[in-house]
C-alpha cells in the first residue's frame, strides 16, 4: 500500500470514529448543536433542549413557552422579543445573551450564567434567580415584579423595574 493510501484509510478511520455534527434542521431534543442556527418567528412551545449547544444561535420573536433550557449553553444567543413564558433554564450559560422586549414570565433562571446578558425591556415577573450570575447583566425598563432574587429569599416588589425593589 502506498503511504498516500495508508494516510487517507487512517483519516477515514479517525473520522468515522467523531461524532457527526448536528443540522440546523435536526429537531429539538436534549444535547442537539443549534450551535448558529436560526429560528427566528418558530413555534418550539415545550421544546426540552437539555445540554444543548444554542452558542450564537438566533430565536428572534420565536414562541418558546414552557421550554428548558437546563445547562444549556447558549452564550451570545438571540431572544430578542421571544414569547418564553414558563421557560426552564437552570444552570444554563447565557452568557452576553439578548433577552431585549422576551416576555419571561415565570421562567426559571436558578444557577444560571446571566454574565452581561441584556434584559432590557423584558417581562420577568414571578421569575426565579435563585443562585445565578447577574454581573453585568442589563435590567433596564425591565419588569421584575414577584421575582425571586439570588439570594432565593428576597422577593421583588410588585412595580420593580430595572432592579429588584
Amino acid at each position: 500500500m502506498k503511504t498516500s493510501s495508508i494516510a487517507a484509510f487512517a483519516l477515514s478511520v479517525v473520522l468515522a470514529t467523531l461524532p457527526a455534527a448536528a443540522e440546523c434542521t435536526d429537531p429539538p431534543q436534549p444535547k442537539v448543536n443549534w450551535r448558529r442556527c436560526y429560528f427566528d418567528g418558530r413555534e418550539l412551545t415545550g421544546v426540552n433542549l437539555t445540554e444543548a449547544e444554542l452558542r450564537d444561535a438566533t430565536f428572534v420573536r420565536a414562541t418558546l413557552k414552557d421550554a428548558t433550557f437546563a445547562r444549556a449553553d447558549a452564550y451570545r444567543a438571540k431572544f430578542n422579543s421571544a414569547t418564553m413564558p414558563g421557560a426552564k433554564m437552570d444552570g444554563a450559560r447565557l452568557i452576553e445573551a439578548d433577552f431585549t422586549r422576551a416576555d419571561l414570565t415565570g421562567a426559571s433562571f436558578r444557577e444560571a450564567d446571566l454574565r452581561n446578558a441584556k434584559l432590557v425591556n423584558a417581562t420577568l415577573k414571578n421569575a426565579d434567580f435563585t443562585g445565578a450570575q447577574l454581573n453585568g447583566a442589563d435590567f433596564r425598563h425591565a419588569d421584575l415584579s414577584g421575582a425571586t432574587w439570588i439570594d432565593g429569599k428576597r422577593v421583588c416588589a410588585d412595580s420593580s423595574v430595572g432592579q429588584c425593589n
